[in-house]
């Protein structure tokens, strides 16, 4: 027996962008084709899940009577639904709607569209670090008023004590925590996760190996369980505070993240922080790390998009399989 959460794990949609229809599809990139919702479920069905994190837009199309008929085919599955929605900035209302006759009980938000820990790259980040915390209370305590939580993820742009701090602003505010992305912000994966762990809500299993460069380090999309992430300990963190919980699988983006901190620019916009704890960061990212030589390019950086499809897939199952032998899928 471990002292790990009982994990409903499942799927979200993010590790499987091309083969579902959200990122471009052969030579045509503006116009996405894919196998959208019902390919998604089939993928669940496939992988034995037992939750599932819904991309709301395929949501927002469906009546009020087809969201009903998903509930009962998800519940008839054994599938436990998450909505992810955009951004907390964004028109809301498609996202409780689809809660709502879903029955879910969290709704997944972004906070901004900044990557790699890059707020230099925004020099409006002050106004929009603002507009997220205004945001997060309006839509906190909307959550609290239906009955449900929102789940802020860390987007490869808050700290952990940032999330912490946004989880005060409401009562129905937790955190959606993705385990790759504590290394974009220059922390830790087990010092992000004593942090945040009280409040996490729903988690993100995301792996990443690690290529280091003369500005800093590239993270690289990987099967989950084969990078850099510490899951057995990680899991043991977050048991300390939750029984439950759900989690899905998703493997990274199809570009690697490359993270400058070792450029004066990148630190524009962060705390000052101690030496050992961006040590720790350095340290954790030498785990399974890939050497400077090694080709970090996916398919679809290579412009080899006839290979996407069974690259995806291939990583997902490789993903279910590891996490099948920690005994979480």
């Amino acid at each position: 027996m471990t002292d790990w959460p009982r994990f409903r794990t499942g799927l979200n949609p993010y590790g499987l962008t091309y083969h579902l229809g959200l990122q471009g599809r052969g030579t045509d990139r503006a116009n996405p084709r894919g196998t959208g919702l019902e390919g998604f479920i089939a993928l669940a069905e496939e992988l034995g899940a037992k939750a599932l994190e819904i991309f709301d837009p395929w949501l927002s199309e469906l009546s009020d009577d087809d969201l009903r008929a998903l509930k009962d085919r998800l519940e008839g599955m054994g599938i436990e639904p998450v909505v992810s929605g955009g951004f907390v900035s964004a028109d809301a209302d498609s996202m409780f709607r689809s809660a709502r006759l879903l029955g879910a009980q969290t709704i997944r938000f972004a906070l901004t569209n900044v990557l790699c820990g890059d707020r230099a790259a925004r020099a409006d980040w002050a106004d929009l670090r603002s507009g997220v915390v205004r945001g997060v209370r309006e839509l906190g305590q909307r959550a609290a008023d239906q009955g449900i939580m929102i789940g802020i993820e860390n987007h490869q742009d808050f700290t952990s004590a940032e999330l912490v701090e946004f989880c005060g602003l409401a009562p129905g505010v937790g955190i959606t925590y993705d385990t790759g992305n504590s290394f974009p912000v220059g922390e830790a994966p087990l010092d992000f996760t004593r942090t945040v762990a009280p409040h996490v809500r729903h988690l993100h299993l995301k792996d990443y190996r690690v290529q280091f460069s003369s500005e800093g380090f590239r993270l690289i999309r990987c099967a989950i369980g084969d990078g850099a992430v510490p899951f057995r300990e990680l899991f043991s963190i977050l048991g300390e505070h939750h029984e439950t919980m759900t989690a899905v699988l998703e493997p990274g983006a199809l570009e690697a993240r490359h993270v400058r901190l070792f450029t004066p620019d990148w630190w524009q916009g962060y705390a000052p922080k101690p030496a050992q704890d961006l040590a720790a960061c350095l340290l954790a990212t030498r785990k399974n790390a890939l050497a400077d030589a090694d080709d970090y390019r996916t398919p679809w950086e290579r412009k080899a998009d006839g290979e996407l499809e069974a690259y995806e897939l291939a990583m997902i199952r490789k993903s279910a399989a590891n996490m099948k032998t920690l005994g979480i899928l």
